[in-house]
C-alpha cells in the first residue's frame, strides 16, 4: 500500500494528526513573523530571545526549524553590520564613525536600562492560536479550582482551631470557677450536725473513736461524704478537695458533685485508710494540659522549683498536715507479672525492713537528692499523675509528714 506523503515547510509527516498539527504551526509561525520587522537587526534579536524564552509554543519540529532559521538570520545580520562598519575610511569617515559610536553607546545604555521591560513584553490570549488559548484557559481554570480548594481547606482548619481553642478556654474557665466555688465552701459554717461515732476495726478488734471533722470541711462534707481531705501546693493550681470511693475508677471522670467531668477529681487510693492511717497515702490526679488538677505536679522535675516549694499541705477531714518532699521520680504502671518496684503498691509497711527497702528503691529513682529521709513509723504522702515520657508513664512526688 502506497503511503501518502504530507509535506509542510519542507518537512514530511506520516500521520494525518501530525500533518494537521504542522499546518497549524506553519500558520502560527507566519503570524509571529508579522509581529516583527525582520529587516531590523534589533527586531530579529528580540524575536530570537522570545523564542528561547518559550514565549511561543509549537506542536511539531517546525518550531525548532523556525528557531534555528531565526538564529541564522540574526548571525547573518550581525556579520553584515560588522563588514559595513569596517569599510568606512578617511577623515570624514572617522568623524562619522566616532559620532555613530557615541550614538551607538547611548542607544546601548538605553537598551540596557529598558532590557527588563523589553524582555517582559506583555502578551494576551490573542497572541496564541485557538487550541493554545483553550489549553491556557483550561489550565487557568484548573489552577483556580485548586486555589479555591486550598483556601477552603485552610479556612476549615482555621475554624476548627478556633473552635477547639474556644472550647478549651471555656472548659478551663469553667474548671477554675468550679474549683473557686469549692474553695469558698471550704471554711463556711453549716447547720448540719456531724457527731463522732465508734467503729470496730475487725482485723484486730480494736475500737477507734472517730474524731470531729474540722470546722472548715464540715460544709463540704455535708455536700459529699466521700470527701477525705484537701491538698494544696503554693504557686500552682493544686488546691483541691480529695475524695475516696471503694474503687480507683469513679473519680477519674467525675467531679465533686458526682457529675460526669473529663477533668475528674483528686482522689485517694481505695486501699488507703485515714483511720487507722496507712503508712503511705497515695493521691491521684489527671495531668491536664491546662495545668489544672495535677497538671503542674511535674514542676518538681526542676530542683530549683523544689528548693522554693519543699512543703505540701495535705489535710484529712480530721486533722491538718504539712509534708516535706523527699523523692521525685518517674515510673510507670507495670504488668502484673513484672517483678519490679511498683510504688503504687506501697501502702503499708509490715516491718522496718520492708519500709527501709521501699525507701532505698525510691531514693535510687529520685531525680535529685533532697537530703530528706524517713524512718519506720513516719507518715508518708505520695502524689501521682500521668507522664508522657513513655507508655503508661507516671510522675511521682513522695513526702513525709513533719507536722
Amino acid at each position: 500500500m502506497e503511503t501518502k506523503v504530507r509535506t509542510v515547510l519542507g518537512r514530511q509527516f506520516r500521520t494525518e494528526a501530525d500533518y494537521q498539527a504542522a499546518q497549524k504551526d506553519a500558520a502560527y509561525i507566519e503570524s509571529i513573523k508579522k509581529r516583527y520587522d525582520l529587516d531590523n537587526e534589533e527586531e530579529v534579536k528580540q524575536l530570537l530571545e522570545d523564542l528561547k524564552s518559550g514565549k511561543y509554543r509549537f506542536r511539531t519540529i517546525l518550531g525548532q526549524d523556525f528557531k534555528e532559521e531565526t538564529e541564522e538570520a540574526y548571525a547573518g545580520r550581525k556579520s553584515v553590520t560588522a563588514v559595513k562598519g569596517g569599510s568606512r575610511k578617511g577623515k570624514t569617515g572617522s568623524r562619522k564613525s566616532k559620532a555613530e559610536g557615541r550614538k551607538s553607546k547611548a542607544e546601548s545604555t538605553v537598551r540596557k536600562r529598558t532590557a527588563g521591560t523589553a524582555g517582559k513584553k506583555s502578551t494576551s490570549l490573542e497572541d496564541y492560536d485557538e487550541d493554545m488559548r483553550k489549553f491556557i484557559i483550561k489550565e487557568l481554570k484548573k489552577r483556580e479550582r485548586i486555589r479555591r480548594l486550598l483556601i477552603s481547606a485552610c479556612m476549615c482548619v482555621a475554624a476548627g482551631c478556633f473552635l477547639y481553642l474556644g472550647i478549651y478556654y471555656y472548659q478551663v474557665r469553667r474548671l477554675d470557677a468550679y474549683a473557686g466555688k469549692q474553695q469558698k465552701l471550704k471554711g463556711m459554717e453549716t447547720e448540719v450536725e456531724i457527731t463522732p461515732e465508734t467503729v470496730v476495726i475487725h482485723y484486730d478488734n480494736q475500737e477507734i473513736v472517730v474524731p470531729d471533722i474540722l470546722e472548715e470541711y464540715k460544709m463540704l462534707y455535708s455536700l459529699n461524704q466521700k470527701l477525705i481531705g484537701w491538698v494544696k501546693i503554693d504557686d500552682t493550681y493544686i488546691d483541691y478537695p480529695v475524695l475516696q470511693t471503694s474503687n480507683n475508677d469513679y473519680y477519674i471522670d467525675h467531679n465533686f458533685d458526682q457529675e460526669q467531668d473529663r477533668n475528674g477529681s483528686i482522689f485517694l487510693d481505695a486501699d488507703c485508710t485515714i483511720l487507722p492511717r496507712s503508712t503511705n497515702l497515695i493521691l491521684y490526679g489527671h495531668h491536664m494540659r491546662s495545668g489544672r488538677m495535677f497538671g503542674q505536679l511535674n514542676k518538681y522535675s526542676s530542683q530549683s522549683f523544689y528548693e522554693e516549694h519543699k512543703l505540701i499541705q495535705f489535710d484529712t477531714i480530721y486533722e491538718r498536715g504539712t509534708y516535706e518532699v523527699m523523692y521525685v521520680f518517674r515510673s510507670k504502671v507495670y504488668e502484673e507479672s513484672e517483678i519490679v518496684f511498683k510504688y503504687y503498691q506501697f501502702i503499708n509497711a509490715a516491718s522496718e525492713t520492708e519500709f527501709n527497702s521501699y525507701m532505698r528503691e525510691m531514693a535510687a529513682m529520685s531525680l535529685y537528692d533532697t537530703g530528706v529521709t524517713a524512718e519506720y513509723g513516719d507518715e508518708l504522702l505520695t502524689l501521682s499523675t500521668c507522664d508522657y515520657y513513655t507508655d503508661y508513664g507516671r510522675f511521682v512526688v513522695v513526702a513525709k509528714k513533719v507536722k
